[in-house]
């Protein structure tokens, strides 16, 4: 039958009883004939629990030992999966990140996989094993743990799949992929299939469903990833190339994000030298920007806006610091009630129209906007948060959703 890369998040190993009904499902798959790799998540909230004890003790912890507190979470999982599924008869083997070959480089708590080693991998499926890999960790060139960031599990799941040549399967507490978030937009349509960029997007604009790193590997390897329920047999949605089905719509999904800041420097002598040091530190602290706008110049002064994730909090405050070395005069101002609202669909590249629809809508219902950026197939927004349900209501009721 082949070999099947499966991922189950934090939610579908939440306890004891969790843990042995996805033992259930795996054996299920490994008896009709399938050769099974299994890709684990921290048990529910345990990474969570990890950061608060560590924030517990410093408001600012040191990064590789993040990374060496967070990785004991699934190897907590893959321990008690392989230990359920050989109370079921079946021969199972846990092993880390570093065990199952995945080697990353980067900074501490946000490393990439550079490459996957997956012969120890294929040693133990040729003797029948089913293997359970710790998702969301590596090994760094040094031999330090490392951690791949948020939703990690999802790029190990996908990496061991493009690796080994066959499909990826997520199963989570969702049971596909939305148009809209349905906790805030109740009538959200699932998805039955959506192209690798339309995910990609967004994935990247918030959708919490994927990791975007794992649908870029996805995407390049052509590797199908179908996400999908963790309980019972309904039907999932299947990430893959598009079709021509999927441009008929100019909108597919639209996003929420809100765990961000908006920082606007004020007061930026305008030249190109001032703008570019103002990334460049950001840059060189590994600080991820996602929306910039810069005001016209007036009397020989800019105001200069990003956003970043709050998760950067400090390492920003600290790049500030830096830069008041350097750009006399400046002040600098953070929001942090701001939310991002996005529009995607792969059908945008040949219609016209969405964003005048979407300004329309906004001035309608009194909603301001911070920021607009765009791309070939999607257009974002920075909003106050306490606009953030009216106006993906609005939106998703105006675009069909």
């Amino acid at each position: 039958m082949g070999i099947v890369v499966q991922k189950y998040g934090g939610t579908s190993v939440g306890d004891i009883e969790k843990i042995k009904n996805v033992a259930k499902r795996v054996a299920e798959r490994k008896k009709e004939g399938n050769d099974i790799v299994v890709v684990v998540s921290a048990m529910g909230k345990t990474t969570d629990k990890l950061v608060d004890m560590a924030k517990s003790i410093t408001e600012n912890p040191c990064k590789r030992e993040m990374d060496m507190l967070l990785s004991t979470g699934e190897q907590i999982t893959i321990a008690l999966l392989s230990m359920a599924l050989k109370e079921y008869g079946y021969d199972s083997i846990s092993l880390t990140g570093s065990q199952a070959g995945i080697v990353t480089e980067g900074i501490h708590t946000k490393n990439r996989i550079k490459l996957v080693e997956t012969d120890k991998i294929k040693t133990h499926l040729d003797y029948g094993k089913i293997v359970v890999v710790a998702g969301f960790q590596g090994v760094n060139e040094k031999g330090d743990i490392t951690t791949l960031g948020r939703g990690g599990s999802d790029t190990t799941a996908v990496a061991l799949a493009a690796k080994l040549n066959c499909t990826c399967e997520i199963y989570t507490d969702v049971d596909g992929v939305y148009t809209v978030d349905p906790r805030i937009f109740p009538n959200a349509k699932k998805l039955k299939a959506i192209s690798y960029e339309e995910m990609m997007e967004m994935a990247s604009m918030g959708a919490g469903v994927l990791e975007t790193r794992a649908v870029e590997i996805a995407f390049k390897y052509k590797i199908p990833i179908y996400l999908a329920i963790n309980t019972g047999n309904v039907e999932g949605t299947y990430v893959k190339e598009k079709d021509k089905e999927m441009e008929k719509k100019a909108i597919t999904g639209l996003t929420v994000t809100d765990d961000i800041l908006m920082i606007t420097i004020n007061k930026v002598e305008y030249t190109s030298k001032n703008i570019a040091l103002i990334f460049d530190v950001l840059a060189r602290n590994n600080v991820n920007i996602d929306m910039i706008s810069q005001t016209a110049p007036h009397d020989n002064y800019v105001n200069v806006s990003f956003t970043a994730s709050k998760d950067d909090i400090f390492t920003i405050k600290e790049v500030i610091k830096e830069l008041e070395n350097d750009l006399q005069g400046i002040d600098v101002d953070f929001e942090s009630n701001i939310s991002k609202i996005s529009v995607v669909g792969i059908g945008m590249m040949n219609q016209s129209g969405v964003a005048a629809m979407v300004f329309k809508v906004f001035s309608e219902n009194n909603i301001d906007f911070k920021q607009v950026t765009t791309s070939e197939i999607s257009i974002s927004y920075t909003i106050d948060s306490s606009d953030r349900d009216k106006a993906v209501n609005v939106l998703a009721k105006a675009l069909n959703l």
